[in-house]
Protein backbone atom coordinates (compact mmCIF):
# COMPACT_ATOMS: atom_id res chain seq x y z
CA UNK A 1 0.00 0.00 0.00
CA UNK A 2 0.90 3.50 -1.06
CA UNK A 3 2.03 5.57 1.13
CA UNK A 4 -0.79 7.83 0.23
CA UNK A 5 -3.59 5.30 0.22
CA UNK A 6 -1.93 4.01 4.05
CA UNK A 7 -2.68 8.14 5.15
CA UNK A 8 -5.78 7.62 3.57
CA UNK A 9 -6.64 4.75 5.71
CA UNK A 10 -5.46 6.31 8.64
CA UNK A 11 -7.89 9.25 7.74
CA UNK A 12 -10.71 7.69 7.59
CA UNK A 13 -9.91 5.40 10.66
CA UNK A 14 -9.78 8.59 12.66
CA UNK A 15 -12.45 11.34 11.38
CA UNK A 16 -14.76 8.54 10.73
CA UNK A 17 -15.54 4.95 11.60
CA UNK A 18 -12.98 3.16 9.12
CA UNK A 19 -12.34 2.62 5.29
CA UNK A 20 -14.62 0.40 3.44
CA UNK A 21 -14.09 -1.41 0.01
CA UNK A 22 -16.99 0.82 -1.39
CA UNK A 23 -14.82 3.96 0.19
CA UNK A 24 -12.03 2.90 -1.33
CA UNK A 25 -13.20 2.72 -4.41
CA UNK A 26 -14.24 6.62 -4.36
CA UNK A 27 -10.81 7.86 -2.89
CA UNK A 28 -8.17 5.97 -4.41
CA UNK A 29 -7.25 8.76 -7.03
CA UNK A 30 -7.52 11.39 -4.65
CA UNK A 31 -4.46 13.19 -2.81
CA UNK A 32 -4.93 12.85 1.31
CA UNK A 33 -6.68 16.72 0.54
CA UNK A 34 -8.93 15.67 -1.32
CA UNK A 35 -10.05 13.00 0.88
CA UNK A 36 -9.81 15.10 3.56
CA UNK A 37 -12.40 17.80 1.54
CA UNK A 38 -14.37 14.99 0.62
CA UNK A 39 -15.31 13.62 3.98
CA UNK A 40 -16.25 17.06 5.13
CA UNK A 41 -18.12 18.12 2.11
CA UNK A 42 -19.75 14.80 2.83
CA UNK A 43 -20.72 15.78 6.73
CA UNK A 44 -22.26 18.62 6.07
CA UNK A 45 -25.35 16.44 5.53
CA UNK A 46 -27.60 16.74 8.86
CA UNK A 47 -29.85 13.66 9.35
CA UNK A 48 -31.66 14.35 12.70
CA UNK A 49 -32.56 11.97 15.07
CA UNK A 50 -36.46 11.87 15.02
CA UNK A 51 -37.30 7.95 16.62
CA UNK A 52 -38.64 9.86 19.60
CA UNK A 53 -41.90 11.63 18.56
CA UNK A 54 -43.14 13.55 21.55
CA UNK A 55 -42.57 14.46 25.22
CA UNK A 56 -44.31 11.99 27.82
CA UNK A 57 -44.15 13.95 30.80
CA UNK A 58 -43.48 11.32 33.67
CA UNK A 59 -44.32 13.55 36.69
CA UNK A 60 -48.35 13.13 35.88
CA UNK A 61 -47.45 9.15 35.38
CA UNK A 62 -45.54 8.74 39.02
CA UNK A 63 -48.63 10.21 40.53
CA UNK A 64 -50.67 7.40 38.64
CA UNK A 65 -51.78 3.61 39.73
CA UNK A 66 -48.63 0.83 40.10
CA UNK A 67 -50.57 -0.06 36.66
CA UNK A 68 -50.21 2.68 34.97
CA UNK A 69 -46.86 3.32 36.29
CA UNK A 70 -45.40 -0.36 34.98
CA UNK A 71 -46.59 0.65 31.83
CA UNK A 72 -44.91 3.96 31.73
CA UNK A 73 -41.09 2.45 32.86
CA UNK A 74 -42.03 -0.12 30.13
CA UNK A 75 -42.50 2.73 27.63
CA UNK A 76 -39.76 4.44 28.62
CA UNK A 77 -36.90 1.56 28.35
CA UNK A 78 -38.21 0.81 24.98
CA UNK A 79 -37.32 4.89 23.79
CA UNK A 80 -34.41 4.45 25.06
CA UNK A 81 -33.45 1.16 23.59
CA UNK A 82 -34.97 2.75 20.26
CA UNK A 83 -32.86 6.23 20.84
CA UNK A 84 -29.96 4.27 21.06
CA UNK A 85 -30.13 1.60 18.15
CA UNK A 86 -31.01 4.66 15.75
CA UNK A 87 -28.06 6.67 16.44
CA UNK A 88 -26.27 3.10 16.05
CA UNK A 89 -27.87 2.88 12.78
CA UNK A 90 -27.44 6.47 11.70
CA UNK A 91 -23.44 5.89 12.33
CA UNK A 92 -23.27 2.47 10.70
CA UNK A 93 -25.33 3.61 7.24
CA UNK A 94 -24.50 7.38 7.19
CA UNK A 95 -22.34 8.98 4.62
CA UNK A 96 -21.49 11.66 6.75
CA UNK A 97 -19.63 9.78 9.15
CA UNK A 98 -17.07 13.07 9.86
CA UNK A 99 -20.62 14.59 11.59
CA UNK A 100 -21.54 11.04 13.06
CA UNK A 101 -17.88 10.66 14.37
CA UNK A 102 -18.01 14.51 15.70
CA UNK A 103 -21.08 14.15 17.22
CA UNK A 104 -19.93 11.04 19.41
CA UNK A 105 -17.24 13.30 20.68
CA UNK A 106 -19.90 15.91 21.83
CA UNK A 107 -21.84 13.14 23.64
CA UNK A 108 -18.42 12.20 25.34
CA UNK A 109 -17.66 15.79 25.81
CA UNK A 110 -21.10 17.15 27.31
CA UNK A 111 -21.59 13.71 29.07
CA UNK A 112 -25.16 13.72 30.16
CA UNK A 113 -28.02 11.03 31.45
CA UNK A 114 -31.63 11.65 31.35
CA UNK A 115 -34.42 9.46 31.47
CA UNK A 116 -36.54 11.25 29.30
CA UNK A 117 -35.68 9.75 25.95
CA UNK A 118 -37.41 12.89 24.10
CA UNK A 119 -34.43 15.24 26.12
CA UNK A 120 -31.96 13.05 25.06
CA UNK A 121 -32.46 12.97 21.62
CA UNK A 122 -33.28 16.97 21.56
CA UNK A 123 -29.59 16.84 23.04
CA UNK A 124 -28.02 14.86 20.18
CA UNK A 125 -30.05 16.92 17.58
CA UNK A 126 -28.21 19.66 18.71
CA UNK A 127 -24.99 17.91 19.14
CA UNK A 128 -25.38 16.58 15.86
CA UNK A 129 -25.86 19.75 14.13
CA UNK A 130 -23.28 21.96 15.57
CA UNK A 131 -21.33 18.92 15.48
CA UNK A 132 -18.58 21.09 12.98
CA UNK A 133 -20.21 24.16 13.68
CA UNK A 134 -19.31 27.07 16.19
CA UNK A 135 -18.31 26.05 19.61
CA UNK A 136 -20.23 28.41 21.60
CA UNK A 137 -23.09 28.34 19.58
CA UNK A 138 -23.05 24.70 20.54
CA UNK A 139 -22.09 25.09 24.62
CA UNK A 140 -24.63 27.74 25.10
CA UNK A 141 -27.56 24.89 23.02
CA UNK A 142 -26.01 22.47 25.13
CA UNK A 143 -26.24 24.55 28.69
CA UNK A 144 -29.90 25.67 28.12
CA UNK A 145 -31.36 22.36 27.03
CA UNK A 146 -33.69 20.46 29.22
CA UNK A 147 -31.42 17.48 29.51
CA UNK A 148 -28.29 19.27 30.60
CA UNK A 149 -29.75 21.75 32.81
CA UNK A 150 -31.90 18.69 34.70
CA UNK A 151 -28.64 16.46 34.85
CA UNK A 152 -26.87 19.50 36.32
CA UNK A 153 -29.69 20.61 38.50
CA UNK A 154 -29.60 24.22 37.02
CA UNK A 155 -33.49 23.65 36.60
CA UNK A 156 -33.15 24.09 40.69
CA UNK A 157 -30.94 26.87 40.61
CA UNK A 158 -32.53 30.25 42.18
CA UNK A 159 -31.41 32.66 43.42
CA UNK A 160 -32.19 32.46 47.25
CA UNK A 161 -30.54 29.06 47.20
CA UNK A 162 -27.70 28.74 44.13
CA UNK A 163 -26.81 25.69 42.76
CA UNK A 164 -22.82 25.57 41.84
CA UNK A 165 -23.28 21.58 40.06
CA UNK A 166 -23.56 23.02 36.27
CA UNK A 167 -21.45 26.21 37.00
CA UNK A 168 -18.57 23.88 38.30
CA UNK A 169 -19.09 21.17 35.58
CA UNK A 170 -18.70 24.24 32.73
CA UNK A 171 -15.72 25.22 33.87
CA UNK A 172 -13.93 22.24 34.87
CA UNK A 173 -14.69 19.83 31.96
CA UNK A 174 -16.76 21.93 28.90
CA UNK A 175 -14.83 24.94 28.63
CA UNK A 176 -11.67 26.52 30.49
CA UNK A 177 -10.53 23.14 32.70
CA UNK A 178 -9.03 23.06 36.47
CA UNK A 179 -6.39 25.21 37.90
CA UNK A 180 -7.47 27.93 35.90
CA UNK A 181 -10.79 29.11 37.91
CA UNK A 182 -11.39 29.27 41.84
CA UNK A 183 -13.81 28.33 44.12
CA UNK A 184 -15.15 32.23 44.37
CA UNK A 185 -15.23 31.86 40.37
CA UNK A 186 -17.69 28.63 40.87
CA UNK A 187 -19.94 30.62 43.59
CA UNK A 188 -20.33 33.73 41.42
CA UNK A 189 -20.83 32.29 38.32
CA UNK A 190 -23.51 30.06 39.75
CA UNK A 191 -25.43 33.31 40.58
CA UNK A 192 -25.23 34.40 36.90
CA UNK A 193 -27.13 30.91 36.22
CA UNK A 194 -29.60 31.60 38.62
CA UNK A 195 -32.85 31.21 36.68
CA UNK A 196 -32.06 29.13 34.01
CA UNK A 197 -34.85 26.41 33.18
CA UNK A 198 -37.01 24.76 30.78
CA UNK A 199 -40.48 24.49 29.97
CA UNK A 200 -42.66 21.27 30.62
CA UNK A 201 -42.40 21.10 26.39
CA UNK A 202 -38.49 20.93 26.38
CA UNK A 203 -38.17 25.06 25.71
CA UNK A 204 -35.64 26.85 27.45
CA UNK A 205 -37.65 29.36 29.45
CA UNK A 206 -35.16 32.39 31.52
CA UNK A 207 -37.10 32.59 34.92
CA UNK A 208 -36.78 36.41 36.13
CA UNK A 209 -38.27 36.03 39.20
CA UNK A 210 -35.55 33.17 40.24
CA UNK A 211 -32.48 35.33 38.76
CA UNK A 212 -29.98 37.08 41.07
CA UNK A 213 -29.60 40.58 39.57
CA UNK A 214 -26.90 41.45 41.56
CA UNK A 215 -23.18 42.08 40.68
CA UNK A 216 -20.61 39.24 40.59
CA UNK A 217 -16.80 38.90 39.86
CA UNK A 218 -15.79 36.59 38.03
CA UNK A 219 -11.94 35.63 36.26
CA UNK A 220 -11.55 38.93 37.70
CA UNK A 221 -13.95 41.25 36.02
CA UNK A 222 -17.03 42.55 37.82
CA UNK A 223 -20.62 43.08 36.40
CA UNK A 224 -24.22 42.29 36.53
CA UNK A 225 -23.73 38.86 34.58
CA UNK A 226 -25.98 36.69 33.38
CA UNK A 227 -25.22 32.78 32.08
CA UNK A 228 -24.30 34.60 28.82
CA UNK A 229 -21.82 36.75 29.70
CA UNK A 230 -20.49 33.62 31.92
CA UNK A 231 -19.61 31.99 28.65
CA UNK A 232 -18.59 34.87 26.86
CA UNK A 233 -15.58 35.40 29.63
CA UNK A 234 -15.18 31.51 29.52
CA UNK A 235 -14.54 31.70 25.76
CA UNK A 236 -12.58 35.18 25.83
CA UNK A 237 -9.92 32.90 27.70
CA UNK A 238 -7.67 31.10 25.23
CA UNK A 239 -6.86 28.34 27.66
CA UNK A 240 -10.56 27.09 26.70
CA UNK A 241 -9.10 26.88 23.24
CA UNK A 242 -6.45 24.88 24.56
CA UNK A 243 -8.41 22.70 26.35
CA UNK A 244 -11.08 21.86 24.36
CA UNK A 245 -7.99 21.03 21.58
CA UNK A 246 -6.12 19.07 23.82
CA UNK A 247 -9.22 16.65 24.10
CA UNK A 248 -9.36 16.17 20.36
CA UNK A 249 -6.06 15.76 20.01
CA UNK A 250 -5.95 12.59 22.18
CA UNK A 251 -9.16 11.18 20.54
CA UNK A 252 -8.06 11.83 17.10
CA UNK A 253 -4.44 11.80 17.39
CA UNK A 254 -2.75 10.61 20.36
CA UNK A 255 -3.07 9.74 24.16
CA UNK A 256 0.14 11.56 25.26
CA UNK A 257 -0.45 15.05 23.90
CA UNK A 258 2.12 17.13 22.06
CA UNK A 259 2.30 20.58 23.53
CA UNK A 260 3.33 21.90 20.03
CA UNK A 261 0.61 20.57 18.23
CA UNK A 262 -2.03 21.22 20.35
CA UNK A 263 -0.69 25.15 20.61
CA UNK A 264 -1.17 25.03 16.96
CA UNK A 265 -4.56 23.80 16.66
CA UNK A 266 -5.76 25.92 19.69
CA UNK A 267 -3.87 28.94 17.58
CA UNK A 268 -6.56 27.87 14.85
CA UNK A 269 -9.75 27.42 16.80
CA UNK A 270 -9.15 30.41 18.78
CA UNK A 271 -8.01 32.99 15.85
CA UNK A 272 -11.48 31.57 14.08
CA UNK A 273 -13.72 32.54 17.16
CA UNK A 274 -14.37 28.72 17.95
CA UNK A 275 -15.44 27.76 14.82
CA UNK A 276 -15.03 23.49 14.27
CA UNK A 277 -14.79 23.01 10.71
CA UNK A 278 -11.46 25.12 10.36
CA UNK A 279 -9.99 23.42 13.77
CA UNK A 280 -10.66 20.01 11.93
CA UNK A 281 -9.44 20.97 8.22
CA UNK A 282 -6.32 21.97 9.76
CA UNK A 283 -5.91 18.75 12.22
CA UNK A 284 -6.48 16.45 8.92
CA UNK A 285 -4.10 17.76 6.81
CA UNK A 286 -1.30 18.60 9.02
CA UNK A 287 1.77 16.52 8.61
CA UNK A 288 2.18 15.72 11.77
CA UNK A 289 -1.48 13.76 11.88
CA UNK A 290 -0.30 11.22 9.43
CA UNK A 291 3.60 10.77 11.38
CA UNK A 292 4.20 7.07 12.24
CA UNK A 293 3.66 7.11 15.75
CA UNK A 294 0.48 8.30 15.31
CA UNK A 295 -1.02 6.06 13.19
CA UNK A 296 -2.97 2.64 14.30
CA UNK A 297 -1.79 3.25 18.41
CA UNK A 298 -5.57 4.51 19.79
CA UNK A 299 -8.02 1.81 21.04
CA UNK A 300 -10.86 2.28 19.40
CA UNK A 301 -14.27 3.11 21.79
CA UNK A 302 -16.30 0.38 21.99
CA UNK A 303 -19.01 2.11 19.44
CA UNK A 304 -16.37 2.97 16.83
CA UNK A 305 -15.76 -1.20 17.21
CA UNK A 306 -19.52 -1.81 16.68
CA UNK A 307 -20.10 0.54 13.99
CA UNK A 308 -17.10 0.05 12.19
CA UNK A 309 -18.11 -3.21 11.87
CA UNK A 310 -21.55 -2.68 10.98
CA UNK A 311 -20.11 -0.37 7.87
CA UNK A 312 -17.45 -3.03 6.96
CA UNK A 313 -19.77 -5.86 6.58
CA UNK A 314 -23.11 -3.79 6.31
CA UNK A 315 -24.79 -5.94 8.69
CA UNK A 316 -28.46 -5.40 9.97
CA UNK A 317 -29.70 -7.56 13.15
CA UNK A 318 -32.88 -8.89 13.17
CA UNK A 319 -33.16 -8.38 16.93
CA UNK A 320 -31.53 -4.64 17.93
CA UNK A 321 -31.68 -5.47 21.11
CA UNK A 322 -28.02 -7.37 20.53
CA UNK A 323 -26.47 -4.21 19.79
CA UNK A 324 -27.35 -2.91 23.37
CA UNK A 325 -25.91 -6.19 24.88
CA UNK A 326 -22.46 -5.53 23.13
CA UNK A 327 -22.49 -1.82 24.44
CA UNK A 328 -23.12 -2.86 27.97
CA UNK A 329 -20.49 -6.23 27.51
CA UNK A 330 -17.85 -3.52 26.29
CA UNK A 331 -18.90 -0.64 28.38
CA UNK A 332 -19.98 2.10 26.41
CA UNK A 333 -23.85 2.57 26.22
CA UNK A 334 -25.13 5.73 24.09
CA UNK A 335 -26.40 7.72 26.51
CA UNK A 336 -25.56 6.59 29.58
CA UNK A 337 -22.00 7.45 30.75
CA UNK A 338 -21.14 6.80 33.72
CA UNK A 339 -20.83 10.62 35.25
CA UNK A 340 -20.63 14.14 33.84
CA UNK A 341 -16.82 13.24 33.18
CA UNK A 342 -17.81 10.77 30.45
CA UNK A 343 -16.07 7.51 29.58
CA UNK A 344 -12.07 7.99 30.17
CA UNK A 345 -11.50 5.94 27.36
CA UNK A 346 -7.84 5.13 26.24
CA UNK A 347 -6.75 1.89 27.57
CA UNK A 348 -9.40 1.98 30.25
CA UNK A 349 -11.46 0.82 26.91
CA UNK A 350 -9.74 -2.86 27.61
CA UNK A 351 -10.21 -5.28 30.56
CA UNK A 352 -9.49 -9.10 30.56
CA UNK A 353 -13.37 -9.76 29.86
CA UNK A 354 -14.31 -6.94 27.47
CA UNK A 355 -11.06 -8.54 25.51
CA UNK A 356 -12.42 -11.62 25.20
CA UNK A 357 -15.44 -9.90 23.93
CA UNK A 358 -13.63 -7.61 21.46
CA UNK A 359 -11.77 -10.62 20.02
CA UNK A 360 -15.36 -12.86 19.87
CA UNK A 361 -18.27 -10.51 18.87
CA UNK A 362 -16.89 -10.57 15.20
CA UNK A 363 -16.69 -13.81 14.30
CA UNK A 364 -20.23 -14.40 15.95
CA UNK A 365 -21.90 -11.67 14.29
CA UNK A 366 -19.96 -12.67 10.89
CA UNK A 367 -20.99 -16.39 11.55
CA UNK A 368 -24.50 -15.37 12.56
CA UNK A 369 -23.33 -17.43 15.83
CA UNK A 370 -24.38 -17.31 19.81
CA UNK A 371 -22.71 -15.58 22.50
CA UNK A 372 -22.73 -15.81 26.17
CA UNK A 373 -23.09 -12.56 27.95
CA UNK A 374 -23.50 -14.25 31.52
CA UNK A 375 -22.84 -11.58 34.03
CA UNK A 376 -23.17 -8.86 31.49
CA UNK A 377 -27.48 -8.08 31.80
CA UNK A 378 -28.26 -4.21 32.28
CA UNK A 379 -29.38 -4.04 36.08
CA UNK A 380 -32.88 -2.79 34.89
CA UNK A 381 -33.52 -5.82 32.63
CA UNK A 382 -32.23 -7.79 34.98
CA UNK A 383 -35.57 -6.86 37.39
CA UNK A 384 -37.84 -7.28 34.12
CA UNK A 385 -36.57 -11.07 32.70
CA UNK A 386 -36.57 -12.28 36.21
CA UNK A 387 -40.50 -11.28 36.26
CA UNK A 388 -40.61 -12.99 32.82
CA UNK A 389 -38.44 -15.81 33.45
CA UNK A 390 -36.48 -15.80 30.60
CA UNK A 391 -33.36 -15.09 31.80
CA UNK A 392 -31.57 -18.05 29.98
CA UNK A 393 -32.18 -16.48 26.65
CA UNK A 394 -31.15 -13.27 27.39
CA UNK A 395 -27.95 -13.85 28.67
CA UNK A 396 -26.78 -16.30 25.87
CA UNK A 397 -28.07 -14.52 22.63
CA UNK A 398 -28.05 -15.95 19.16
CA UNK A 399 -26.95 -12.74 17.05
CA UNK A 400 -29.09 -13.00 14.33
CA UNK A 401 -27.20 -11.06 12.08
CA UNK A 402 -27.12 -10.45 8.61
CA UNK A 403 -24.14 -9.42 6.20
CA UNK A 404 -24.13 -8.63 2.88
CA UNK A 405 -21.03 -11.12 1.89
CA UNK A 406 -21.99 -9.78 -2.12
CA UNK A 407 -21.60 -6.08 -1.43
CA UNK A 408 -18.18 -6.70 0.63
CA UNK A 409 -16.68 -8.57 -2.18
CA UNK A 410 -17.89 -6.85 -4.74
CA UNK A 411 -16.35 -4.12 -3.69
CA UNK A 412 -12.94 -5.57 -3.11
CA UNK A 413 -10.59 -4.11 -6.34
CA UNK A 414 -10.25 -7.38 -8.90
CA UNK A 415 -6.73 -7.85 -8.52
CA UNK A 416 -6.53 -7.28 -4.57
CA UNK A 417 -4.05 -9.34 -3.01
CA UNK A 418 -4.48 -11.02 -0.13
CA UNK A 419 -2.16 -8.40 1.80
CA UNK A 420 -3.60 -5.80 0.34
CA UNK A 421 -6.94 -6.91 1.49
CA UNK A 422 -5.43 -7.31 5.09
CA UNK A 423 -4.20 -3.41 5.02
CA UNK A 424 -7.32 -2.17 4.30
CA UNK A 425 -9.41 -4.38 6.99
CA UNK A 426 -6.03 -3.39 9.36
CA UNK A 427 -5.02 0.13 10.51
CA UNK A 428 -1.51 -1.17 12.06
CA UNK A 429 1.32 -3.02 10.28
CA UNK A 430 1.31 -6.28 9.72
CA UNK A 431 3.01 -8.42 11.98
CA UNK A 432 5.12 -11.43 10.86
CA UNK A 433 2.48 -13.59 12.11
CA UNK A 434 -0.35 -12.16 10.27
CA UNK A 435 1.67 -11.86 7.53
CA UNK A 436 2.48 -15.92 7.96
CA UNK A 437 -1.13 -16.38 8.14
CA UNK A 438 -2.55 -14.16 5.37
CA UNK A 439 -0.57 -15.73 2.72
CA UNK A 440 -1.78 -19.30 4.04
CA UNK A 441 -5.55 -18.28 3.34
CA UNK A 442 -7.30 -19.63 0.29
CA UNK A 443 -10.86 -18.25 1.64
CA UNK A 444 -10.93 -14.48 2.03
CA UNK A 445 -14.25 -15.05 3.56
CA UNK A 446 -12.03 -17.11 6.26
CA UNK A 447 -9.11 -14.86 6.02
CA UNK A 448 -11.29 -11.58 6.82
CA UNK A 449 -12.91 -13.08 10.11
CA UNK A 450 -9.74 -14.30 11.62
CA UNK A 451 -8.36 -10.13 11.14
CA UNK A 452 -11.47 -8.73 12.33
CA UNK A 453 -10.65 -11.11 15.52
CA UNK A 454 -7.23 -10.14 16.03
CA UNK A 455 -5.97 -7.77 18.88
CA UNK A 456 -4.94 -5.50 15.80
CA UNK A 457 -8.49 -4.28 14.62
CA UNK A 458 -8.70 -3.42 18.15
CA UNK A 459 -6.48 -0.42 17.04
CA UNK A 460 -7.22 2.38 14.66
Amino acid sequence: MGSNLKHIRHLYARAGFGLRFEDLRQVEGLSVKQAVDLLLAQADRVDDASIIAGNINYKDFLMANEGTKKMFLQEQRQQEKALNIDWVNKMSTSNAQLRERMTLFWHNHFACRTQNAWYAQQLNNIQRKHALGNFKTLLLEVSKSPAMLQFLNNQQNQKNHPNENFARELMELFTIGRENYTESDVKESARAFTGWGFTKDGEFKARPALHDAGNKTFLSQTGNFAGEDIINILLDKKETARFICNKLYKNFVNETPSAVHVNAMADVFYSSKYEIKPLLTYLFNADWFYEEKNIGNLIKSPVEFIVGLNRQFYITYQNPDVVLQFERALGQVLFYPPNVAGWPGGRNWIDSSSLMYRLKIPSTVLNGGVIDFSGKVDPEDEAFIATTRKQKEAVTTKVQATVDWDRFTANIPAKASPLAIAQTILNTGLSAGLTNLINKSTDTKAMVIELVSTPEYQLC
